[in-house]
């Protein structure tokens, strides 16, 4: 059994299972990083019975994902003061006395759709989640994308016109990149009530559509993928999802001669298959993969 947890910024979900059928979870809300620790920690032991043999962060970002890095584990520049530079993974395998996987949530969500969800089958692919803010992961020949640091898909430029829409951007670091322009809170405070408020023919929903496209037609010319996986809050208006597709294939304009973007792109452009456990669900299988990398390295000493 393992142990996995997906720490946001607002909860921690934590849960204890191999797979989808035997995961069971609970969660607590984002306190000091002490605090939540120990939360996080008291669950754990309480499974004690479930015999945890690695426990899975998927974490808030941005963090630290290089293994030969002084601050591997750590959550780096975080808006969140309280946690920055707080070195999450080593508390809670400190706490626990067990290895530890540690990723991003949207990397975990991503691999958790690649195992058992919606793009089961597909080497490379994207997953992009859209709520209170937007991140995104992807994968290439069935490998998270890693790199100088990770993959920040919500902080790329996309063409704004100010005569069209006005709202300044509500990123703290870049005002009007994607997430500045298509998170659930800039939407929020462009029309005045959150977007789930918003009525399904209100104009918000084309610029959002609009928006979304924009990323998406970036990384499809960027990284090729095999299909986008698409959740979060913002997503889970479905009339979303048929706006995105034809806003997509307007913006490609044929360009892309591919027939998953030509005849159906309706199984492209898809929503997740795990809902909102994908997080977890990853962070299960970080802490497979963390103990599978300490057999390996067991294996290579006995030799």
């Amino acid at each position: 059994m393992f142990g996995g947890i997906e720490a946001g910024g607002t909860k921690f979900v934590c849960g204890v299972g191999t797979c989808p059928d035997d995961l069971r979870l609970g969660w607590f809300p984002t306190a000091s990083p002490e605090a939540t620790v120990a939360s996080v920690s008291a669950f754990f032991r309480e499974q004690a019975n479930a015999q945890i043999s690695a426990i899975g962060i998927a974490s808030f970002g941005p963090v630290d994902l290089h293994l030969d890095s002084p601050t591997f584990g750590y959550i780096t520049s975080s808006p969140k003061l309280e946690w920055q530079y707080y070195n999450l993974a080593g508390a809670l395998g400190r706490a626990l006395n067990v290895p530890v996987g540690f990723d991003t949530d949207v990397n975990a969500a991503a691999l958790a759709e690649a195992r058992w969800g919606a793009a089961q089958g597909i080497a490379d692919f994207v997953y992009l989640t859209v709520g209170t803010g937007i991140g995104g992961g992807a994968m290439v020949r069935g490998e998270l994308v890693h790199g100088l640091v990770h993959p920040e898909m919500g902080h790329i430029r996309v063409p704004h016109d100010l005569a069209k829409d006005p709202y300044p951007g509500g990123c703290p670091y870049h005002q009007d990149c994607l997430e500045g322009l298509a998170s659930g809170p800039a939407m929020e405070a462009r029309w005045g009530v959150p977007a789930q408020q918003l009525p399904v023919d209100h104009p918000g929903w084309e610029l959002e559509a609009h928006y979304l496209a924009l990323g998406l037609a970036t990384w499809v010319c960027t990284l090729s993928p095999g299909r986008i996986v698409i959740g979060g809050g913002v997503m889970q208006q479905q009339h979303l999802f048929p706006m995105v597709r034809r806003e997509l294939t307007r913006l490609l304009n044929g360009y892309i001669r591919a027939g998953a973007l030509m005849d159906e792109i309706d199984q492209y452009v898809v929503p997740p298959q795990l809902g909102n456990r994908a997080g977890v669900l990853g962070a299960i299988a970080l802490a497979e993969s963390a103990c599978q990398r300490l057999d390996v390295a067991a294996g290579g000493k006995d030799k």
